[in-house]
């Protein structure tokens, strides 16, 4: 089964990117070359202009490189400032004790700080999409890759989670963001992608993207005859 197909892809530092594509694309895969829990049969995977084909997933978190999950995986026995902690220690390599301001500075920025003390498990669908995020952020990323992070949100929900990336963002961080939720997306990007079969099918500003037929016969079901 082909994934990936001749992909080419450039992210330029301080971008926000966004994926689009139907389920089955490879878009998820894409993250997994990325990250380095995929290893690609051909090409190479470039970070600042360094090659790291062969980086272990650790290398690339201590590199920079950061990640959500569409489902979110926290150590749900683990307090929520716990889950910073661990994030911050193994994926930046910061002390512990070191670790407590950037922590603190981290659930505050994504409004988690009176939730701080709750165990993970027991946090609600949008808090488990926020510590996700602070996570990632614990680690100090340049570049955040988001999986689907506004799935399943009401519309209240989305709107907060969309200002959060978007302050995120604001502070110079490079964002890749695979969403189905367009526009949540598309408040955010500059930039949109669309995935299908393994392969890049349009690239460009997003509202063009969206519209143009293809996108919308292979994506929104829409036949480009009319």
């Amino acid at each position: 089964m082909v994934v990936a197909r001749d992909l080419d892809l450039d992210v330029a530092p301080g971008e926000a990117l966004g994926i689009l594509g139907p389920n089955g694309a490879g878009k998820t895969s894409l993250f997994g070359m990325i990250t380095g829990t995929l290893l690609p049969d051909a090409g190479r995977v470039a970070f600042k202009s360094a090659d790291i084909t062969r980086l272990s997933p650790a290398a690339r978190c201590r590199a920079g490189i950061a990640r959500s999950f569409q489902v979110p995986q926290p150590f749900g026995g683990m307090t929520v400032f716990e889950n910073l902690v661990v994030a911050a220690s193994f994926g930046e390599g910061m002390s512990e004790r070191a670790s407590y301001a950037h922590c603190r500075d981290i659930l505050d920025r994504c409004g988690l700080a009176d939730r701080a003390n709750r165990l993970a498990g027991s946090l609600t669908l949008l808090d488990r999409k926020r510590l996700e995020l602070a996570r990632a952020l614990a680690t100090r990323p340049s570049l955040l890759l988001l999986d689907e992070v506004a799935g399943g949100l009401t519309e209240h929900e989305c709107h907060a989670l969309v200002g959060l990336v978007r302050d995120v963002h604001a502070t110079g961080v490079t964002i890749v963001w695979i969403e189905h939720v367009v526009h949540a997306l598309i408040a955010v990007v500059g930039r949109l992608v669309v995935l299908h079969g393994g392969g890049f099918i349009a690239n460009g500003e997003p509202t063009a993207v969206i519209r143009s037929p293809l996108v919308e016969e292979i994506y929104m079901g829409i036949s480009a005859d009319g």
